[in-house]
């Protein structure tokens, strides 16, 4: 890190913090009792802070992951400052902890970004600072930094993971992907990307291998994105599974991955699944159109890194000249939305989140609209594989395979389930430039102004409840 950078990214660093501790106070102020998710959270949290690891509510899903850590930060804190009664784990001080990973959260996606983005490194230091600003500052995400959820810290361990993956250093990043998966057990797909980023590498290196020996004229070190080199790169992975020399070295460094994933099958086995507590509300179906959902989301929150007319001239050029590829693409997708669109019963029901409302406003409005839609998601898909067309197609498939494996089965329309992939797709894009990451965000300020003044302002009551209800995420 220059000298420069590293001042101007503390700097960031403090200001951010000062006014998330501005917002969370404020927050923290109106909402003083759980909400929403927190009133399963914060009693089990404060069970563990009384040492009663062995109570468990049976509502809550996910791993004690967020409660051990905080216990970890809180008691060491009491101890120190001699804390004593309602405060020592309060719905205020646990709430806290997300805060911290917040600041977390900047400091990795910095430097990841860092380390992705070498090139240029006088002319760029301001864009990755920006762009950690910016994706620290990801609407959905931050939202969810001043309540008592699991989002902040299962995207701190993974990203996390996904640093140490990048150096290299894999035991460790196979012990932080166990600490996020105790966050929340769908992260073990985002671990398994992390391994799958070291297979890529191998088997990008074998690949420029192979086409040197052909002395072929070009030999490009990343294998090309396009449809014309399917069948040869599926004789190449063929070749390449089936090789023990190939196997050998691809265990050699991933094996820290290979054995946490062993344990997590150990773990389903002996929990008769994924999830930990209520299975009704969260059956795995083959809900397709989640993958068109999120490309959707991603186009909108990436608007200001891509739009431009040159994109728009390159879609037409693409749709020219495959044509019957994207008329194949569109009649699939349509199939997809017809037979295999899955609706869950809190996204009809509770008209607290803003995809209740996406739902009603767009989809419900007419029976032809979830086909209509279609050819937008088409170009969404285009955009986010264009964006990414200078990473290799075995990097992309690998990203593919676990975004696929990681919204599919959700039955529910949660935007939070997008945080993770849209962040390491957002940081592997070409750094925009410094116009683009301030027109970010202040787009992604502006929304983060709307949704928490509306969280703490425009509250309403159930007919029949007197609690205050709120609108969020």
């Amino acid at each position: 890190m220059e000298r420069f950078e590293g001042y101007v990214f503390t700097a960031l660093c403090s200001t951010n913090f000062l006014i998330s501790c501005l917002l969370f106070s404020k927050i923290t102020r109106e909402q003083r009792e759980p909400y929403m998710d927190e009133i399963f959270h914060v009693p089990q949290a404060q069970k563990y802070c009384d040492g009663k690891f062995s109570e468990w509510d049976p509502m809550i899903t996910t791993l004690p992951g967020l409660y051990l850590v905080s216990v970890g930060v809180i008691k060491p804190l009491m101890w120190l400052a001699g804390w004593t009664g309602k405060v020592v784990c309060s719905t205020g001080m646990l709430r806290f902890i997300n805060l911290l990973f917040n600041c977390g959260n900047l400091y990795l996606l910095y430097l990841i970004i860092y380390k992705l983005h070498l090139k240029d490194k006088a002319r760029a230091a301001m864009r990755r600072v920006l762009s950690a600003l910016c994706l620290s500052t990801f609407p959905v995400l931050y939202f969810f930094t001043f309540l008592y959820y699991t989002d902040a810290g299962s995207t701190f361990f993974v990203l996390f993971a996904y640093l140490m993956s990048l150096y290299g250093s894999h035991k460790v990043a196979g012990l932080l992907g166990c600490c996020a998966i105790l966050f929340r057990q769908t992260n073990i797909i985002w671990v398994a990307f992390c391994a799958g980023t070291v297979v890529t590498q191998k088997l990008d290196e074998s690949w420029k291998t192979e086409q040197s020996k052909k002395k072929e004229e070009k030999c490009p070190s990343q294998v090309p994105f396009s449809l014309a080199g399917v069948g040869k790169v599926t004789r190449f992975l063929f070749e390449y599974a089936t090789t023990p020399s190939s196997i050998k070295s691809v265990l050699l460094v991933a094996w820290p991955y290979v054995v946490m994933a062993a344990g997590f099958v150990a773990f389903m086995v002996l929990n008769g699944g994924i999830v930990v507590g209520d299975r009704t509300s969260h059956e795995a179906c083959l809900n397709f159109p989640q993958l068109f959902y999120f490309f959707s989301f991603t186009l909108l929150f990436s608007l200001p890194a891509w739009l431009s007319y040159r994109r728009a001239v390159s879609f037409l050029h693409s749709l020219r000249k495959q044509p019957l590829l994207y008329l194949l693409l569109t009649v699939v997708s349509l199939i997809l939305v017809w037979k295999f669109t899955f609706v869950h019963k809190y996204l009809l029901a509770d008209n607290r989140h803003y995809p209740f409302y996406v739902w009603r406003k767009v989809f419900q409005k007419h029976q032809l609209v979830p086909f209509l839609v279609v050819p937008g998601y088409v170009f969404a898909m285009w955009n986010f594989m264009e964006s990414l067309k200078s990473k290799s197609l075995f990097w992309n498939l690998a990203l593919l395979v676990c975004l696929t494996a990681a919204t599919v089965p959700q039955k529910l329309l949660e935007f939070r389930y997008f945080i993770l992939p849209y962040l390491l797709y957002r940081v592997h894009i070409p750094l925009p430039s410094t116009p683009r990451l301030l027109a970010e965000f202040g787009l992604y300020t502006l929304v983060n102004a709307a949704t928490l003044y509306i969280f703490i302002s425009k509250t309403f009551h159930w007919p029949d409840s007197t609690d205050v209800q709120r609108f969020m995420w």
